[in-house]
């Protein structure tokens, strides 16, 4: 299987501009080292009709292209059953029956990580689980033998994080997003993985189920994000932020994609002319803030 870098857009609206902005540099990273570029469409629950063919216009409009079909994670649940099957069968999942209030308001297990799990489901005998049962659905939580994970990263480098009991499928049977991504990019071949530095933290818990599944860690590429005015993570509601909004304000998609480049210290003109002055070792390490149209 040829090695691949993506992109994987969640279909639950248009992408803004930093979102563009990570899939140029998602596509920059892979051609620069020779590999093929994947596009997946994350659409296990947060689907909204119409909205991928928006953002697959979108993309190409700034001269994001791919190789082959798009894939999309609704199609694939066999493969994250597959992989949950075989964590059981070695003793590594358990149920939980734990709501988010009940999680919140539970005690920390002594000397676990701020945040984790506190594992109130890891040790319940038969009786306690068939009651719980009738209470309320299971979701499948990872039963780790490590606190913490260390990833290398391009541009962090050494990242330590927190490895929790963290689930695997939700008790409503959608396939939780740590397991999905770990084995999509097993499947597809994907061995560099660039997207938003907001998801490093999640970034050991992914690398550490993926060693329990005797999966090749990726290369991975934290990119810095697109901020507000305020600092803030760029959204939507931060005024003209999409394609189809910037065009109504007279703003081209070939002058947002010069402007996302300018932003990297790339010059302007199509992602295969940028190609030739893309070097990761020279890319911004601080937010870039969008100061609007």
């Amino acid at each position: 299987m040829t090695s691949a870098g993506r992109f994987a857009p969640s279909p639950s609206g248009e992408l803004h501009v930093g979102n563009l902005r990570t899939a140029m540099l998602a596509w920059l990273f892979a051609r620069s080292t020779g590999r093929s570029f994947l596009l997946r469409v994350e659409d296990l629950d947060r689907a909204r009709a119409g909205a991928e063919a928006v953002q697959l216009r979108d993309l190409e409009a700034v001269g994001v292209t791919w190789d082959g079909g798009v894939v999309r994670q609704t199609a694939r649940g066999r493969l994250y059953e597959d992989a949950i099957r075989r964590l059981g069968d070695a003793g590594l999942t358990y149920e939980c029956f734990c709501t988010r209030r009940e999680i919140q308001e539970a005690p920390s297990a002594p000397h676990a990580p701020q945040g984790a799990y506190p594992g109130t489901c890891r040790n319940l005998d038969p009786a306690e689980r068939e009651f719980k049962r009738s209470i309320r659905p299971a979701a499948i939580r990872l039963r780790s033998a490590v606190q913490e994970f260390t990833v290398h990263d391009v541009l962090h480098g050494e990242f330590p994080g927190v490895v929790d009991d963290f689930v695997l499928r939700r008790n409503d049977g959608v396939v939780a997003y740590n397991l999905a991504v770990v084995v999509d990019d097993a499947d597809q071949g994907v061995d560099q993985v660039v997207r938003g530095d907001d998801l490093l933290p999640s970034t050991p818990r992914q690398a550490y189920l993926a060693s329990l599944l005797n999966i090749p860690l990726p290369e991975y590429a934290h990119v810095p994000l697109v901020v507000n005015s305020d600092g803030a993570r760029l959204a939507k509601r931060d005024g003209a932020v999409t394609l189809a909004d910037l065009a109504g304000a007279g703003v081209s998609a070939n002058a947002v994609r010069d402007r996302l480049l300018a932003s990297l210290n790339l010059p302007a003109g199509t992602l295969e002319q940028a190609l030739a002055a893309f070097n990761p070792a020279t890319l911004p390490r601080q937010p870039w803030v969008w100061s609007g149209p």
